[in-house]
């Protein structure tokens, strides 16, 4: 996927499933913030939160959503965002308007 490129993301109608897609991708965007821009915005206990809540839904649910970034979830838990995609284009461009327009 070019950097031009746009993902659309599946739209879920279930509660449940909408909360994981959104916590997924405050953990992807905000790990990229982190460890690949080397800038934070949000407090390190609230991402520790969120990927602590993410962890116990996707275990609770774990067929409730899926998207394109669901290898890098197979094994993930919330320990850390490190090994996540922090260098993927959608997720660079995301953290990047993030900080851009804090």
């Amino acid at each position: 996927m070019s950097k031009k490129e746009s993902y659309k993301f599946p739209t879920p109608t279930n509660p449940i499933a909408e909360l994981i897609k959104r916590r997924r991708l405050q953990v992807l965007v905000h790990s990229c913030i982190y460890y690949a821009l080397d800038d934070n915005i949000v407090p390190d206990h609230i991402f520790d939160g969120w990927a602590r809540e993410l962890e116990q839904l996707m275990k609770d649910h774990p067929d409730a959503y899926s998207d394109r970034f669901d290898y890098a979830f197979e094994e993930w838990d919330s320990s850390s965002g490190f090994n996540l995609p922090n260098r993927d284009p959608w997720i660079l461009n995301k953290a990047q308007w993030l900080l851009k327009n804090r």
